[in-house]
């Protein structure tokens, strides 16, 4: 399983930026998708992740619950993660990651099996 981030930039503080996960092949109907982030000189933790294939089911770190959402794409391949009211705090490379872990390991980076290429996303004050 091939993944790759895209959509990073340069953003003011209370902005907002769309991220992109693009699977090599249509590999999210089978899977759950989360995103993670890592800032400079931190461990990486947990953004964001659902059930691509699973209704409502949805998990969101407390730092960023109400200002971001994990959703799927237009595309059968993609998955998006909308983040909006951006904090300079928000400043980091975020990847998304698949696999099938049970609900309450969500949050380790460890459950993850297939991680893509990060984006860097830059939140100026």
């Amino acid at each position: 399983v091939q993944l790759q981030a895209s959509g990073g930039g340069l953003v003011q503080a209370g902005g907002s930026l769309r991220l992109s996960c693009t699977a090599s092949e249509r590999t999210f109907s089978s899977y759950k998708v989360a995103w993670f982030r890592q800032a400079p000189g931190k461990e990486r933790e947990f953004v964001a992740a659902f059930v691509y294939n699973g209704g409502s089911t949805k998990l969101y770190a407390d730092s960023v619950k109400g200002r971001f959402t994990i959703s799927r794409g237009n595309a059968a391949n993609t998955v998006y993660l909308q983040m909006n009211s951006l904090k300079p705090e928000d400043t980091a490379v975020y990847s998304c990651a698949v696999g099938r872990p049970p609900f309450g390991l969500w949050t380790r980076t460890e459950s993850w099996n297939y991680w893509g290429q990060g984006t860097l996303v830059t939140v100026s004050s």
